[in-house]
């Protein structure tokens, strides 16, 4: 297959990236490197089925120009702005990559599988015979951001949405539009909602996660800072596991119209996070939080769903995956 792959230099997009290069398909990565970087692919450069375009989601012109050059079956939509305390700072970024980014690529999926003069008569297409036209799918990766807090049984696809930041409401105003994509122009798409994700390839600088912070302070003998109590909880999905759902998503076609959560069903406060890492080598403070107004105090995956109709179950656990991340930042970082 040929497959296009928004963010495909980012932390999770490289492993996206990496699954299908290895089942043979010709891979186009687009990235503006932004939040990803160079360094996460440079393992596929001689790959003859791999290339590399660097550019923006918001480059209508340059989109243009991919889909005239390519026909995709899968794209696997996961360019994104990321962080949840930078789109309080600045929302209007965060709401024009994440939800005008996303428009812009379900235009031009709904251009190859119709046709630009394509019109729609009452619910079914009247379509140009003289234009090309080329079925696609889009997976668009959104966020557990969206959520509100969740009980102890774990949060399913009808849990309620509570958008406590721009970074989360951009993400519902683009899950919305895919799901409109699919119903009102009868585009296969799905809505995937990956809980927090971590592992080797993630930044371990400020604007990383929690686990690849906390493991690179640990392996450096320095101090970890928690904001506020630390009784917050987050279900921690090992970013194999998340490439692996990612991936399958787009070769399911039972998804096409839903949306699909993935995570572990086991939550951790981010205090036992700390103490996992750290095994007492360092000290554990609490800071000042930057804006506890987007905080989500419990986030908890009830997975079945994706289980159900994908087939697909978390392989690592959270001890597993720490351990696979410590080693992965020992290595590349010379500590």
């Amino acid at each position: 297959m040929n497959i296009l792959v928004t963010g495909g230099a980012g932390f999770i997009g490289r492993w996206v990236v990496k699954r299908l290069l290895e089942e043979g398909h010709c891979i186009a990565a687009l990235d503006n490197l932004s939040n990803g970087r160079i360094e996460n692919i440079e393992e596929f450069k001689n790959d003859n089925k791999f290339k590399f375009i660097e550019g923006d989601i918001k480059d209508e012109l340059l989109l243009d120009k991919i889909f005239n050059d390519n026909k995709f079956d899968i794209i696997y939509h996961l360019a994104a702005s990321i962080n949840v305390q930078d789109s309080i700072d600045d929302p209007k970024t965060t709401f024009y990559n994440d939800t005008v980014g996303t428009f812009n690529i379900l235009e031009r999926a709904k251009i190859q599988m119709f046709g630009k003069n394509a019109k729609m008569d009452g619910d079914k297409w009247i379509l140009d015979e003289k234009e090309e036209k080329y079925s696609c799918k889009v997976v668009f990766m959104s966020t557990c951001m969206v959520y509100d807090k969740s009980d102890e049984k774990g949060i399913n696809e009808l849990h309620p949405t509570k958008p406590v930041s721009p970074y989360g409401a951009s993400k519902i105003a683009a899950e919305n539009m895919v799901l409109s994509y699919h119903y009102s122009y009868r585009i296969p798409t799905v809505v995937i909602r990956p809980f927090n994700t971590y592992g080797p390839f993630q930044k371990t600088g400020g604007e990383g996660g929690v686990v690849a912070i906390f493991a690179k302070n640990v392996l450096e003998g320095k101090d970890l800072d928690i904001y506020g109590s630390g009784k917050q909880t987050r279900d921690l999905l090992y970013v194999k596991d998340c490439a692996n759902f990612v991936v399958e998503s787009g070769y399911c076609d039972k998804v096409n119209g839903e949306i699909v959560n993935a995570g572990t069903s086991r939550d951790v406060t981010i205090k036992k996070l700390a103490d996992i890492i750290s095994k007492g080598c360092v000290s554990i403070n609490h800071v000042k939080h930057i804006h506890p107004q987007s905080e989500i105090m419990k986030l908890k995956c009830d997975y079945s769903k994706a289980n159900k109709l994908i087939g697909w179950e978390p392989e690592y656990t959270l001890e597993e995956g720490i351990e696979e991340t410590k080693t992965w930042i020992k290595t590349t970082q010379l500590i």
